[in-house]
């Protein structure tokens, strides 16, 4: 994907070209800088409330479990927009998206790739706080930023208990599920693993296992990677089939 081959090259624009800053590859120890499980829900806050702060582009590695991992890009700037790339994030797996907020709404954009070579375009699903609407929501880019306000929420309905590190990740790892009655948890219930300074390290969620790569600092704004158009997005599950031209059986005249 042309954005991800951008960022490992030269880093997102306004960085001023600095070199990613790797994330070791060596093991994480078997012990966890995690607080004492009493503590982890404060703690969890904690680190969610400087993740709001973090203005950063960031390069993660997402295992689907298909034996094909997929290069997500994520990047917060400095105003406060952001930009999420998933590859085969859309149409059942077949294209890639990109969710992008800016002041103007949020955003899901078509993104060209080697399989599908198209041309970028945007198309306005929400306002500004709004959510992406479930149709269109490709769901890995509510790990960076969505959950962030419902970590740092104490009346929100979680359990919260630290645990050990998943593999590769860095900081403190805490086990997060929902204690809502409701069908609809309040976040992906899984595993999240942030840093000291509250950026985002690992996640194990339903849909996958996301771990940071690579890091720079985020630029001063995120613009979007195509024109806006007005009509329907790329949407999650397959897209119809082209209608296929009818004919007459009905012998010439």
């Amino acid at each position: 994907m042309l954005t991800v081959v951008t960022f490992l090259a030269l880093g997102p624009a306004g960085c001023g070209g600095d070199a990613p800053e790797a994330a070791p590859a060596s093991a994480i120890p078997v012990t966890s800088t995690a607080p004492p499980s009493s503590d982890a829900r404060s703690a969890l806050a904690g680190l969610a409330a400087l993740g709001l702060d973090r203005r950063y582009a960031a390069l993660y590695r997402l295992d689907v479990g298909d034996g094909a991992p997929r290069d997500v890009v994520a990047t917060v700037a400095t105003d406060g927009s952001w930009r999420v790339d998933i590859p085969r994030g859309a149409q059942a797996g077949t294209a890639d998206v990109s969710v992008v907020r800016t002041a103007a709404g949020v955003y899901v954009c078509s993104l060209p790739s080697v399989t599908n070579p198209v041309t970028s375009s945007c198309v306005r699903v929400a306002e500004k706080g709004e959510k992406v609407p479930r149709r269109y929501d490709p769901k890995v880019q509510r790990l960076f930023r969505q959950w962030l306000t419902v970590f740092t929420d104490r009346q929100s309905a979680l359990a919260v208990t630290a645990v050990q590190p998943l593999e590769g990740a860095q900081g403190s790892c805490f086990s997060v599920d929902s204690v809502s009655a409701s069908l609809d948890a309040p976040v992906d219930v899984g595993v999240y693993c942030y840093s000291a300074d509250g950026l985002l390290t690992a996640a194990r969620v339903e849909y996958g296992v996301l771990t940071l790569v690579s890091q720079v600092a985020g630029p001063a704004t995120v613009q979007l990677p195509g024109v806006e158009v007005s009509g329907e997005p790329l949407g999650t599950t397959s897209p119809s089939p082209a209608p296929q031209p009818s004919y007459s059986l009905a012998p010439p005249a």
